[in-house]
């Protein structure tokens, strides 16, 4: 592009505002993300109770919950189309003061049809912010800087799964459901905040809004890619295990010979806390070996883990959790960072793109998989999940040789 987004940064005289491109502070960017996300995965936590309290099944209530990656992957496509028309802190500020309204009305849900359009919003809301968020920082920051915010960033996702699920499980045990979802309506007003607050705005000018002819040819550029939809096809096959074994093992969890209890079933998911300190590691690993090197051992660990999540007691299963959780969360920040990498023109577009492939891995893995777990039970559904995990081995082998990303950075820096 010929024209750069102008910041209008200095044109405020509050010194108060906090730049997150002149200062990029890794606990900032890592508490965006957490606030960005911590809905996403905190309800799964007491499912059962949701469950019993609908008169639903396990497979009907984890699509309900998972609802959001429907919002999701369909706001991704559309911040995909728009991204070059919309100043990231305003939409971010946006997406994250209107998620509190779904959030709360979450509360009072009085059937299983609201709730589930309830949590499609939410998505909406998420994956906006989600997407802005990272063009913001892909525009604004380069180099060392730029690869310390996008870790902060996804160790800020990892920490959503682990802390939004413990809190959740805390809130559902000790003051209800319904006083969960108000707690949470409060983060994301919290998270939009924070983002006003230390996100530098942005002005687009005229010039630079995108023709729709512009888009969809850049779209179908990148539809017409074979490793940028490659790596789409792993992040679709990364979020489909991922959700399978992070929904359903709840009912597993919760039924004999385990046993536990929702507060109990929290304390578990601090098998993510791994994760917080290897998911940041990727970078380095795709430097020395590559990202198909990389890819491949992530997805190594995953499926180490898929064979002690069939044991008959806590022990084993919690440390398959962990190393699955290792797995795909260094997996999803290489194939992110592919993405980044790989597309030559819009990464807003191609990151918006993988992301709405991503989420509707985790779609149909909570439909396809809860019908699995209903009908034939958590063992047939293990062997799903690492079938899905094959699958993505795979699709690793055909992304495309290490030298594609040798010359990425030497390509100029696209905006949007």
């Amino acid at each position: 592009m010929t024209n750069e987004i102008l910041s209008a940064g200095a044109m405020t005289p509050k010194r108060w505002r906090t730049s997150l491109a002149e200062r990029t502070p890794g606990s900032i960017v890592a508490l965006v993300a957490f606030l960005t996300l911590v809905d996403l995965f905190a309800t799964q936590t007491f499912l059962p109770s949701l469950a019993a309290h609908y008169g639903v099944t396990p497979a009907a209530m984890g699509f309900a919950v998972n609802a959001t990656t429907i919002g999701m992957a369909v706001s991704s496509v559309a911040v995909a189309v728009f991204s070059q028309g919309i100043d990231r802190r305003l939409g971010v500020v946006v997406c994250l003061g209107v998620l509190a309204i779904p959030t709360s009305l979450l509360a009072v849900a009085p059937d299983l049809m609201t709730f589930t359009a309830l949590r499609v919003a939410q998505g909406l809301c998420m994956a906006g912010a989600f997407t802005l968020t990272l063009a913001y920082l892909g525009e604004h920051l380069t180099g060392a800087k730029a690869a310390a915010a996008f870790a902060a960033y996804i160790t800020g996702n990892v920490g959503s799964n682990f802390i939004g699920r413990l809190m959740s499980a805390a809130l559902a045990d000790h003051f209800g459901i319904a006083a969960n979802f108000v707690v949470f309506a409060i983060l994301n007003l919290s998270g939009a905040l924070l983002a006003y607050l230390t996100l530098e705005p942005t002005l687009v000018t005229r010039a630079e809004r995108p023709r729709p002819s512009d888009m969809i040819r850049t779209i179908g550029d990148h539809l017409r890619n074979p490793p940028l939809l490659c790596a789409f096809a792993i992040g679709f096959c990364i979020l489909f295990a991922f959700i399978g074994t992070f929904t359903y093992i709840n009912f597993v969890l919760a039924r004999p010979p385990v046993g536990l209890g929702m507060m109990t079933i929290g304390f578990v998911y601090f098998v993510f806390l791994p994760s917080m300190f290897t998911t940041p590691a990727a970078g380095g690993f795709v430097r020395r070996f590559g990202p198909r090197m990389t890819l491949w051992g992530g997805l190594t660990v995953a499926l180490a883990g898929l064979p002690l999540l069939i044991a008959p007691s806590l022990a084993p299963i919690a440390a398959g959790l962990m190393f699955v959780g290792i797995g795909t969360f260094f997996a999803q920040a290489v194939a992110t960072g592919f993405v980044a990498e790989v597309a030559m023109a819009n990464r807003g577009a191609a990151s918006g793109l993988y992301l709405a492939s991503y989420f509707s891995g985790g779609l149909v893995g909570s439909a396809v998989l809860g019908e699995i777990f209903d009908r034939f039970g958590w063992q047939a559904c293990v062997l799903a999940i690492g079938l899905a995990l094959a699958a993505s081995t795979a699709f690793a082998i055909q992304m495309g040789s290490e030298a594609v990303i040798a010359r990425s950075p030497s390509s100029p820096v696209r905006r949007g």
